[in-house]
């Protein structure tokens, strides 16, 4: 109990969002910028794409250079059949072009990757086995790409269950976490094209269970991006990559004063789920401000 009360080491979160995606390396960079120590990552969908290659000590301008060219038309490959009109091959190929063929469990950074049983509903946290494979699961919207099978399970986007996969950070062992939310708000994209309908669509059906979610992130890096599109973003990655930039340094300055505090609320945390009687004033005190913060 003691060990875990204390654990400062710090998880990143990053959630899906398609090709809006590109605010998630404007967030590593800052994060890297304000020198913050990335124990663990998890990702899911667009998430998992940027978590897999930051584990693997890619760099972040390497990054953007594949950021660039997460659109539709470059990550999908026409393949019409029973469970989906398009592949993720194009994606496989593009993941194993910057990494090779690579193993999870050889990430530099304990890497995690959520996708969704679609057979069963569960929510399958990918922590051994292929990244092009797991990567590729993870993103795979469900009635729009052909579900990817890992072993004896048929695995789609895992958004469906954990769209900004805290509760993976948690499970690795991480202690403080920071999760990197890109549809932070009740609207979503203008609408242009069949798949931005079934693309929102999805998206709304996550979205309350994701609200309820990063409600346990202890820094929530939360952005506007409904002006920007589901499906391609090239001509506007320099004002994703500021937002993400702009909204992680400002949630890093709370960040220090979390870890000045740390004990306190660990503590604060503690008493919550332990003890039946009325916490000290003090504590809540602490806890409000950190949720008034966020």
């Amino acid at each position: 109990m003691a060990k875990k009360l204390f654990n400062t080491k710090i998880g990143l979160a990053l959630g899906g969002g398609a090709a809006k995606g590109i605010a998630h390396v404007g967030v590593l960079k800052a994060l890297e910028d304000n020198n913050v120590d990335i124990r663990y990552i998890a990702g899911t969908s667009v998430g998992a794409i940027v978590a897999a290659l930051y584990a693997f000590n890619v760099d972040v301008d390497t990054i953007g250079g594949l950021a660039k060219r997460l659109t539709m038309s470059k990550v999908t490959s026409f393949k019409l059949s029973k469970t989906g009109f398009f592949s993720t091959e194009s994606l496989r190929d593009l993941i194993v072009e910057y990494l090779g063929e690579v193993n999870i469990e050889e990430a530099n950074i304990p890497l995690s990757i959520v996708a969704t049983d679609i057979k069963t509903g569960e929510e399958i946290i990918l922590t051994q086995g292929s990244v092009p494979d797991a990567v590729c699961a993870s993103a795979a919207i469900p009635g729009i790409y052909i579900p990817v099978q890992i072993g004896v399970r048929t695995l789609v986007d895992g958004g469906l269950v954990q769209n900004v996969p805290i509760e993976a950070l948690q499970a690795m062992g991480a202690g403080v976490t920071i999760a990197s939310h890109l549809n932070s708000v009740s609207h979503y994209s203008e609408i242009s094209h069949v798949l931005d309908v079934m693309r929102n669509a999805f998206e709304i059906a996550v979205s309350q269970h994701t609200h309820d979610q990063i409600k346990e992130a202890d820094l929530l890096i939360s952005m506007d991006l409904s002006d920007f599109s589901l499906r391609d973003n090239t001509e506007r990655y320099n004002e994703l990559f500021d937002i993400g930039y702009r909204a992680a340094t400002i949630q890093l300055t709370k960040l220090a004063w979390y870890k000045k505090t740390n004990v306190l609320l660990y503590v604060g945390r503690l008493i919550r789920e332990l003890a039946p009687f009325k916490r000290p004033e003090f504590i809540k005190r602490l806890e409000n401000k950190q949720t008034q913060g966020q």
